[in-house]
């Protein structure tokens, strides 16, 4: 009979290892695995640790251990999930991906990367009914779920929604970039879907936000060499990559892509990009994080959808008090795609209708957020 699990010693988010050096101060500092949550920590060389540390109510998830060590955190009353082989994922994953986790072995082409191996999988597995592949699926974005929340918590948080064929070069394209490093520079932390065109734009402009007006410009020119990522994703890649290369340690977003839609690719300018293989788990999810508000730029299906999935939770105040939306282009909008009407019709004599705005220019959107209160 294993024994009774111990409380978990502290709240939620501080009773989860995440690495070694945390594992290593939390048994340095109280002795106990007791009641922790281990993720995908290598634990191979730690057996003599958990071969004496009191384990009862730990889970271990995803951590290679020596086979000793595993029975022995087992017989005293620890959860065990062992790593999965194969996978071109870590499902049990601590934290959201960066590019260059993403895009390793770019040099060889995109088909080699971890992205594009894991979408390969995924297109697999989805349609085969198989249980055990939806639930790594499931796993996965929970965990990356998870980790956004602790990257997030008390940012200002704003998004930036639009359609992924704007093209670089374009002046719809710097018009984007030039939003997201105001939007950073004011302080907000940037969101955006994580793929190709206005949402690598935005990105781009807060990886600018740093460095002076001219870094952008050039970045531009230089991107402009690639519009597309067809028809080619690697030299699409390493045309950002060179950006980075040139200018490092660029400003911080985030990005929410996914592997739903795995033929458009993430792009490489968000330095935290929370990947997942549920759409409808990442959209809700993208847009409940947008704290300060969501800027919507010309966008077409599924950017109209983004502007209703934000609008009901806002209706309804299901999330609390509405969040901004702006939205840019008052032609599009209102004549060619035309939601403006439809929203501002069911913000009507609701508290969201203070809180809704349709500009001209997308140099008009930081004002607009700002006056909504964002």
């Amino acid at each position: 009979m294993h024994p009774t699990p111990a409380q978990p010693p502290r709240a939620a988010h501080d009773r989860e290892i995440e690495s070694l050096a945390e594992f290593d101060e939390v048994v340095r500092a109280h002795g106990t695995l007791s009641g922790y949550r281990v993720q995908a920590v290598d634990l191979t060389g730690r057996t003599r640790v958990l071969l004496s540390a009191d384990s009862a109510g730990a889970v271990f998830l995803g951590c290679p251990m020596d086979p000793e060590a595993e029975a022995r955190v087992r017989a005293g009353g620890a959860l065990v999930f062992p790593p999965i082989p194969g996978l071109p994922f870590d499902p049990y994953r601590g934290h959201v991906y960066t590019p260059g986790e993403l895009y390793a072995g770019l040099g060889e082409g995109y088909e080699a990367t971890p992205d594009a191996r894991a979408y390969a999988w995924f297109q697999a597995t989805k349609a085969d009914g198989d249980v055990f592949a939806s639930l790594l699926r499931a796993v996965h974005d929970d965990s990356v779920s998870d980790a956004l929340d602790e990257l997030l918590a008390g940012a200002r948080v704003v998004g930036v929604m639009g359609g992924h064929a704007m093209a670089r070069g374009s002046l719809a394209y710097e018009g984007a970039a030039r939003l997201g490093r105001e939007l950073a520079r004011a302080g907000f932390t940037v969101a955006t879907g994580g793929g190709p065109g206005a949402m690598e734009a935005a990105n781009l402009g807060a990886y600018a936000a740093p460095f002076g007006d001219r870094m952008l410009e050039d970045a531009l020119r230089l991107l402009a060499k690639a519009p597309s990522f067809t028809p080619s994703v690697t030299d699409w890649a390493r045309a950002a990559f060179e950006v980075r290369e040139r200018w490092p340690q660029g400003g911080a977003s985030v990005a929410l892509p996914t592997w739903f839609y795995g033929h458009e690719p993430p792009n490489a300018f968000a330095g935290h990009i929370a990947k997942y293989f549920s759409n409808a788990t990442r959209e809700d999810g993208l847009l409940a994080r947008c704290t300060a508000g969501v800027v919507f730029l010309p966008g077409a299906a599924g950017t109209v959808q983004e502007v209703f999935d934000n609008a009901t939770p806002n209706y309804y105040g299901s999330r609390g008090e509405p969040t901004p939306m702006v939205l840019v282009d008052r032609a599009h909008w209102t004549q060619r795609l035309p939601a403006w009407p439809l929203l501002a019709a069911l913000a009507r004599e609701r508290p969201m209708e203070s809180r809704i705005a349709l500009v001209d220019r997308i140099e008009e959107a930081p004002a607009a957020l700002k006056r909504l209160g964002g």
